[in-house]
């Protein structure tokens, strides 16, 4: 399993913005091997709001193919030059191997 990671600081009061871009089905929900997306907001962040994204994948070659997917070339190339929003702090990606998942007594 894959997962990648994107976690996006935005200014106070514009988390909302950020979970409803990616509330939104598209060409990703429909790709072979996407396990699930997560969007999550950080309570406990002060100077300004984190939205984590989690993005599942069954495997590296899974991702892979949507990032070679003429979908997702599509959708870099419409943004291209385009500024990201105003209330956008920043933004980072990591990309995560997953090693071993260990379930709770009730998710057995």
């Amino acid at each position: 399993m894959l997962i990648q990671q994107r976690t996006i600081d935005v200014q106070p009061g514009n988390s909302d913005k950020v979970v409803e871009r990616f509330n939104k089905e598209g060409p990703l929900d429909g790709m072979e091997g996407l396990i699930d997306v997560t969007v999550m907001v950080n309570k406990r962040s002060k100077r300004s709001e984190e939205v984590v994204v989690f993005i599942r994948w069954e495997s590296e070659q899974a991702w892979k193919n949507w990032e070679k997917s003429p979908e997702h070339l599509s959708g870099h190339r419409n943004s291209k030059g385009q500024e990201r929003p105003e209330y956008v702090i920043s933004s980072t990606v990591s990309m995560f191997d997953v090693k071993k998942i260990r379930p709770g007594q009730f998710g057995r």
